[in-house]
């Protein structure tokens, strides 16, 4: 199964990405808004701007067990990078290394540097709080608070003080949920529980509630896993458009996503890196036979 093809009427060979199923992908008769998102990531020029994140010589384990095996990664800004990977291959791990996430974890250790512009976030001066408000996180399961709409959004710029009074929060508010592409969904509902919206409502919901505290970098884990083809669709447009200000990293056990909504792409295995490069290289030409084997659907 391949998820770069060739057609006639182009004859250079330059990749165009299909929007063929993998495991984990939707089933066929994919709306027309799903299939204006195949060309997005593979067509797109490899970033070329400075990196964001930087990942030197990273191991976690868990207790006794090693799930990460010296992993070194550069993540450019303002581009979406996609981490790639059987499950259990230690993709999730080393996402939530970037925003310390694995702190919260008992018995989690983690050595090596994780450099975001280029200040370790492990250092001991480093608060994990404000770190996080720095890197939001978007989780496979859709979680909005049992609040109002309203209230989900502006919970973060209210602890981290980021408005000055009731204005300025309304219009904090309002512009993330219009960057979420959901403001004029809920507009004339804001004060209704978020958890009364659907999952791709509530999955917007939760991105416009990471983006109301301005944060660098943003982590997606899966989050298109429990959404319909539509939604599906929606929160990929969605990631297109926010990669213009946000640096986007994104986990995802679909080869078709990566190739759609990714610039860049790395490939975990048995908790190693094997590879990493631009995503339209990757797909095309990967340097090492795993992951050849991988994205040809041999394993995984």
């Amino acid at each position: 199964m391949s998820y770069i093809s060739k057609d006639p009427s182009n004859p250079s060979g330059s990749p165009m990405t299909t929007p063929e199923r993998h495991q984990g992908d939707h089933a066929d008769g994919v709306p027309e808004i799903r299939l204006r998102t195949a060309a997005i990531g593979a067509h797109a020029d490899a970033p070329t701007g400075t990196l964001k994140v930087q990942a030197k010589k990273i191991n976690v384990f868990y207790g006794a067990k090693q799930a990460l095996f010296d992993v070194d990664v550069d993540i450019p800004g303002k581009a979406v990078t996609a981490f790639i990977g059987p499950s259990g291959c230690g993709k999730s791990t080393f996402l939530r290394c970037i925003n310390r996430m694995n702190d919260t974890i008992p018995g989690a250790k983690v050595t090596g540097e994780v450099l975001l512009d280029g200040e370790d976030v492990n250092d001991r001066q480093i608060d994990p709080v404000t770190l996080r408000a720095r890197v939001g996180m978007v989780f496979q399961k859709p979680n909005p608070f049992p609040k109002s709409i309203f209230e989900n959004v502006a919970y973060g710029p209210r602890i981290h003080g980021l408005a000055a009074g009731k204005a300025d929060l309304e219009e904090i508010v309002e512009a993330s949920l219009k960057r979420a592409s959901l403001w004029e969904e809920v507009k004339d509902r804001l004060n209704q529980p978020g958890t009364g919206l659907s999952g791709g409502q509530q999955q917007r919901l939760v991105i416009a509630r990471a983006i109301a505290v301005a944060p660098e970098v943003i982590l997606m884990d899966e989050p298109c896993s429990a959404l319909d083809p539509i939604a599906t669709a929606r929160i990929e447009e969605l990631i297109d458009e926010l990669r213009q200000q946000f640096c986007i990293v994104i986990v995802t056990h679909s080869m078709a996503q990566a190739a759609r909504v990714s610039q860049r792409t790395s490939f975990f295995h048995l908790g190693k890196l094997v590879e990493s490069g631009s995503t339209e290289e990757m797909f095309t030409n990967p340097k090492d036979s795993r992951t050849q084997d991988y994205i040809t659907g041999r394993f995984g």
